[in-house]
């Protein structure tokens, strides 16, 4: 069962959008709860861990935006989708990895698709995996937990969220295996998880932990294009 917050400081507007939450869920067969808040400061005290989060910008006191930065500090995976009357904090969503920024008035069929999307990503999240062989013993490597793939000669580096993890593979194979997961190999010693790409230019890749990546240039376009497909599956504002 899904577990959805709605926050908005605008009482008949929060009630308004939990319900019509509830009525797209209903229709979708999806069993969820669904709490409002008040105030981001109200929702940052909740002892519940929640799936989606629906946060309005403009609250009194903490508003949407910083209520956002410590959830995001709090957990990396919770899904954060804006509802605003204003276009003028979109670009700041993306500091905070917002999954949708929705303006208001809401259109029905808005609402729906986004919270399909959302679903969608709750169901897939850290469940696709590899089996990779280290000194006779088998390890599972969640791919959402992977930063990049680093090849030198034929010991492959695993970079991430748990540091560093060395084993022995051809890049060809791995490559293979990859394919249609999210990854792309921008370099011939680097495959990299194209979620978590925060910037680019023809030179390079910057991904969310800071690390820069050299980009070949006859795989530029190609990385393009892939990026570009990830950021719109994954709900990106383009």
């Amino acid at each position: 069962m899904l577990s959805i917050a709605v926050c908005d400081d605008e009482v008949i507007e929060c009630c308004n959008m939990a319900k019509r939450i509830e009525t797209v869920m209903d229709e979708m067969k999806i069993s969820c709860i669904i709490r409002q808040f008040r105030s981001g400061g109200e929702l940052l005290q909740a002892l519940e861990s929640f799936d989606i989060v629906f946060l309005d910008i403009i609250m009194r006191d903490l508003d949407g935006m910083k209520t956002a930065q410590i959830l995001r500090e709090r957990a990396s995976d919770k899904i954060l989708i804006f509802v605003s009357s204003s276009r003028e904090y979109v670009f700041e969503a993306y500091d905070v990895e917002a999954f949708q920024y929705l303006l208001k008035p809401v259109e029905d069929r808005k609402l729906k698709s986004v919270l399909q999307k959302a679903v969608l990503k709750t169901e897939s999240r850290s469940q696709e995996f590899i089996i990779v062989s280290r000194e006779r013993q088998k390890k599972k490597l969640f791919l959402d937990d992977i930063y990049y793939f680093e090849i030198k000669g034929r010991i492959v580096d695993v970079h991430g969220l748990e540091g560093i993890f060395a084993y022995y593979e051809q890049i060809g194979e791995l490559e293979n295996k990859l394919r249609d997961k999210g990854f792309f190999r921008c370099h011939k010693s680097y495959l990299i998880n194209l979620k978590y790409v925060d910037g680019y230019n023809r030179q390079e890749v910057i991904l969310e932990n800071g690390k820069k990546i050299m980009i070949a240039k006859r795989r530029y376009d190609g990385f393009c294009q892939e990026v570009l497909k990830v950021m719109r599956e994954n709900g990106g504002i383009l």
